[in-house]
């Protein structure tokens, strides 16, 4: 493991929500894990009218979160961690002079031996990166003639393909892009990582994943909740920019990469852009009809409970088309993938919150057991990313007793079996990696332009397109009825359980 060097962590917008939500969490763990350095301190900074003590208890001392998310919250722990926090008031505006900013990081640099070693974690509408970067830039703090400097910055990258190269080329100018890290959460889930493992640590596995063994890949990332609080946002982003463009490009770009020369950051992060590039991209209407699915979720009834169309929800316009369902099937222009289709679908009010990845292997071409349970269905590779992380295998076995029948059985792996290992939180991984200078799990630039170039023709054509139709469906079933009409055949969707072993219907609206 990398030697965490002592450090100070600035993060901007700290008033806001993630700070104590998802990062005073991470930290209070990674402290507690004895993962953070000796000389270790945080420096919040927004607009806010706050002391230090206040920030102290805003965030940490009385801090629901962090009681609700970490195991053994112990009030030593909490006071000792509370004790490295500190604030600081930016004053009505983020862009403006920074000098007493970087007075005080510099106070606290020689009080505590950070080394002039900075993280600026950016938790701010991304309108305001360039300009925070700017102004850091004009202090000095981007300078790493003493001690290292590093910016993260959060999700969404770019509104489009030509908005997220203007804030590449924005950030770019005030800081190296080593210096930039691109935080996608879902690249700190552990199964995510395990994807990479699974494929280039197992024999049974990297042989067969192409065309010639496997037949479709499909990856279902759905949520129980509506938009809830977030209309208004939401109505101006839509499932295909809030999740997929990101989160879901990251995990097939895992699945598609080629084997890269090491582990190292860099040439895993070469891989993952090829793969993002051997994309094949949608542009003639014709495709993108046959290709993309949009729907909406309507109002209906829940285990007695009425619940509201996306329509009606909170600042979302009356006749909106904004999807909350986006289903995307697309192929891959390589040797390893031709003619594979990959199926891909988000969306909001599902029956179930899950996200997983699977792996359809062709029938063997000699069906010895033609009447068995097992024919017409294939064997599966499931690797299931939220909840009950775990990996599936769906394979034929004899059932006991006289003759040949077959059905499927499951062997099965699930990480809360690890009772000796400590499963890192998302930002608990993201953060440490950042610490310790791993850029692996966060998005380059090009990388994250790459994902842009395949996803603008089908928005554009969502808004533009002269036959684009968007199709309802009741909260609490798996998406429109056409989105089968994407598969080939007499393929259908794996409609998942909470459980990762469960296979069931359409939910049953009540």
């Amino acid at each position: 493991m990398n030697k965490t060097a002592n450090q100070m962590l600035v993060i901007f917008g700290a008033s806001g929500d993630l700070t104590a939500r998802k990062l005073v969490p991470a930290l209070f763990n990674l402290y507690k894990a004895n993962q953070l350095p000796e000389n270790f301190v945080v420096l919040g900074v927004s607009r806010s009218n706050m002391t230090d003590g206040e920030f102290r208890r805003k965030v940490v001392l009385e801090s629901t979160y962090l009681k609700e998310k970490v195991k053994d919250a112990s009030s030593d722990f909490i006071n000792t961690l509370a004790d490295k926090f500190f604030y600081e008031d930016l004053g009505d505006d983020y862009n403006k002079e920074y000098s007493k900013l970087a007075t005080r990081i510099s106070d606290l640099n020689n009080k505590f031996n950070t080394g002039e070693n900075y993280i600026f974690y950016l938790s701010t509408p991304p309108s305001l990166y360039e300009v925070i970067a700017k102004n850091l830039s004009q202090q000095g703090l981007n300078n790493e003639t003493n001690g290292w400097k590093r910016i993260i910055v959060e999700k969404p990258f770019g509104y489009s393909l030509e908005t997220a190269k203007k804030l590449n080329i924005g950030l770019q100018t005030y800081f190296n892009e080593s210096q930039i890290y691109r935080i996608d959460h879902y690249l700190g889930k552990e199964t995510v990582q395990n994807l990479l493992v699974t494929r280039f640590s197992n024999s049974i596995f990297e042989p067969l994943w192409n065309r010639n063994y496997i037949h479709h890949i499909e990856i279902t990332n759905a949520e129980s909740v509506g938009v809830e609080k977030r209309g208004g946002y939401y109505d101006k982003s839509g499932a295909l920019r809030d999740m997929f463009q990101n989160h879901l490009m990251q995990i097939v770009s895992l699945i598609v990469m080629e084997p890269p020369i090491d582990a190292s950051a860099q040439e895993i992060r070469n891989e993952k852009v090829k793969a993002l590039k051997s994309l094949r991209i949608m542009r003639d209407e014709k495709t993108l009809y046959s290709n993309t699915v949009r729907g909406q979720y309507l109002s209906s009834v829940i285990d007695g409970k009425k619940v509201k169309g996306y329509r009606e929800e909170d600042g979302v316009d009356p006749n909106s088309k904004t999807e909350t369902y986006a289903a995307i099937k697309f192929f891959v222009d390589n040797w390893r993938w031709k003619d594979v289709p990959f199926y891909v679908r988000t969306a909001k009010r599902m029956p179930t919150k899950v996200t997983e990845v699977v792996i359809h292997f062709k029938s063997p071409h000699h069906q010895v057991f033609k009447n068995s349970d097992m024919n017409n269905k294939d064997n599966q590779l499931i690797i299931r990313i939220q909840p009950d992380e775990g990996i599936l295998i769906k394979f034929g076995v004899k059932v006991p007793g006289q003759g040949f029948t077959v059905e499927r059985a499951n062997l099965d792996f699930y990480y809360s079996n690890l009772a000796d290992n400590n499963v890192m939180d998302a930002y608990e991984r993201l953060l440490l990696d950042a610490m310790q200078g791993d850029a692996t799990l966060y998005a380059r630039a090009d990388e994250v332009e790459a994902a842009w170039e395949f996803v603008d023709p089908i928005l554009d054509y969502w808004k533009n397109g002269t036959d684009v139709n968007i199709y309802g469906y009741s909260s609490g079933v798996w998406g429109p009825t056409n989105s089968d009409h994407l598969l080939e055949g007499d393929l259908k969707w794996r409609n998942p359980g909470e459980n990762l072993a469960d296979d069931p219907g359409f939910c049953v609206i009540k």
